[in-house]
């Protein structure tokens, strides 16, 4: 049996945790918002239309803030078509994804329906065919109390109140050859410096992000984030962050070392923020909004299927990854890596939340039920409030055929001072051996374990359905605490959460 050591300290202080690292994301792409969040004809449905057994699921996530609507969508949207009586919007093609949106559903539902799932709306702009007067126009809309054109338009459309939505996105990956309007690095840098300045004019208490490179391998990153900056710095609060990973080559073991190139990507963009708020001599710190993150490589054949020969269909069912235990593993190891950099990632975003590369999924006629994935990010956001603290790990490794040799455990802890509590997250990456770990946690006096939670099945390809879930998390035998150390097993390919609290 292999051995590891680990300490866990108050004084190896990371981090507070935002709580925004435990965002969403719904976008008007597939069934994510018609079949998903929304849907009049189904039995749950409430006076709104909105399926009460996806926002049971969705609350026990305890999202804070969800960002809408999209992704590639947002470079072609039209907020004027999302608003007013539905007798008055009309049907419009979206492009990005080659789907007929009825825009049956749109902002005020997804206020009222974000209200009711206990959320915050992170609202993204179209900078890709449209610019700052209509990014200007949104927020009026939304946010400025009354007497102005679209904030009377508002109030006619029966919302009195403004919105008060604080956060903003300033496109989305405007880098990317598939995305309409895509810009040139000094394209966007200025169109994106003009809008952050118009907008905090108009609101001066929002938070904006600039628009990062669309994801690590990029030709343009990280000179991307470099230049844009350079134009709006003074003017934003974040850089947004995007990733997937897939296991196309079916090595599993490959295939959760891949949190080491998340890793990789985070202190890079740091380093280029950096970088910029030297240059110019800035006493600002711009921090990151990693808001597009997952597992997703299941679905890709049907979404270039029904895109190319299935076209402007509403609600086609695209990117239904069916994820198994091995995603779900490597979630969880992209949670600990965001909890490791809660310094600088203020804000992230699983994307996305429902049937789209989700962890809820739903039958049309039928239930809602949890993907494998569900579990991580549900012990994730239900135990990791409070202060990271980065456990100090002594252990074995591995070798990996593109990653070289890799630690058997990647660990994070989180203290919530006020409850008294503290949490260790560890996944065992080996998929060979269990491990023994010994931590010191006698800076945690009178602490004792309450309980050991566990994600493991034999099937690293096992998968979760609607008609029962063979990956589900269980209660183990607890290790005991005893002179200062905890002992307890970290078997094979497992997610762990270890809770421990002060004694009454």
């Amino acid at each position: 049996m292999k051995n590891a050591k680990m300490i866990v300290d108050k004084a190896f202080r990371i981090s507070e945790v935002d709580k925004r690292i435990y965002g969403s994301f719904i976008e008007h792409l597939g069934r994510a918002v018609y079949g998903g969040i929304y849907q009049p004809d189904h039995a749950t449905a409430d006076e709104n239309g909105f399926r009460k057994d996806v926002l049971e699921l969705v609350k026990d996530l305890n999202v804070p803030v969800i960002r809408y609507p999209g992704g590639n969508f947002v470079s072609n949207f039209f907020w004027e078509d999302s608003v007013g009586p539905l007798s008055e919007r009309k049907p419009r093609l979206d492009l990005a994804w080659r789907s007929l949106e009825p825009n049956t559903f749109g902002l005020g539902e997804f206020a009222r329906w974000t209200e009711k799932a206990g959320a915050d709306i992170m609202m993204a702009v179209n900078l890709g065919t449209r610019g700052t007067a209509d990014a200007c126009n949104l927020l009026e809309y939304c946010n400025h109390p009354s007497g102005t054109k679209y904030s009377d338009l508002r109030i006619k459309h029966g919302i009195k109140d403004p919105y008060n939505i604080k956060l903003w996105c300033l496109g989305n990956e405007m880098d990317g050859e598939w995305q309409l309007g895509k810009k040139t690095m000094h394209e966007y840098g200025r169109v994106a410096q003009e809008t952050a300045k118009a907008m905090k004019l108009i609101d001066p208490s929002i938070e904006l992000v600039s628009c990062g490179s669309s994801f690590m391998d990029m030709p343009t990153f990280p000179q991307w984030e470099a230049t844009t900056l350079e134009y709006d710095y003074d003017y934003v609060d974040y850089v947004s962050l995007h990733q997937y990973y897939g296991n196309l080559n079916n090595d599993s073991t490959d295939y959760l070392a891949k949190c080491d190139e998340m890793d990789a990507f985070i202190r890079t963009v740091i380093s280029t923020c950096d970088f910029v708020k030297a240059k110019k001599r800035s006493k600002k710190t711009i921090n990151l909004s990693f808001d597009e993150w997952n597992v997703w490589f299941h679905s890709k054949s049907e979404e270039e299927d029904i895109t190319t020969n299935h076209p402007w269909q509403i609600a086609p069912p695209l990117l239904e990854d069916h994820y198994n235990f091995e995603d779900a593993l490597l979630v969880g190891l992209m949670l600990i890596t965001l909890l490791k950099h809660a310094d600088r990632v203020k804000i992230a975003c699983l994307a996305q939340l429902v049937n789209v590369i989700a962890p809820v999924m739903t039958e049309k006629d039928g239930t809602a039920w949890r993907q494998t994935i569900y579990y991580p990010f549900l012990h994730a956001s239900r135990y990791g409030r409070g202060t990271v603290l980065q456990p100090l790990v002594d252990g074995p490794s591995h070798p990996t055929l593109e990653h070289g040799e890799i630690s058997d455990i990647v660990s994070v802890a989180v203290y919530n001072e006020e409850a008294e509590e503290v949490t260790i997250f560890a996944v065992n990456r080996n998929l060979e051996e269990d491990i023994l770990l010994t931590a010191d946690v006698r800076c945690f006096q009178e602490y004792q374990v309450k309980e050991h939670i566990v994600l493991e099945n034999d099937d690293l390809k096992a998968e979760n359905g609607p008609d029962g879930e063979k990956v589900m998390p269980k209660q183990v035998a607890a290790g005991k605490v005893e002179a200062g150390e905890l002992q307890t097993m970290l078997k094979k390919a497992t997610w762990n959460v270890i809770r421990l609290g002060k004694i009454k």
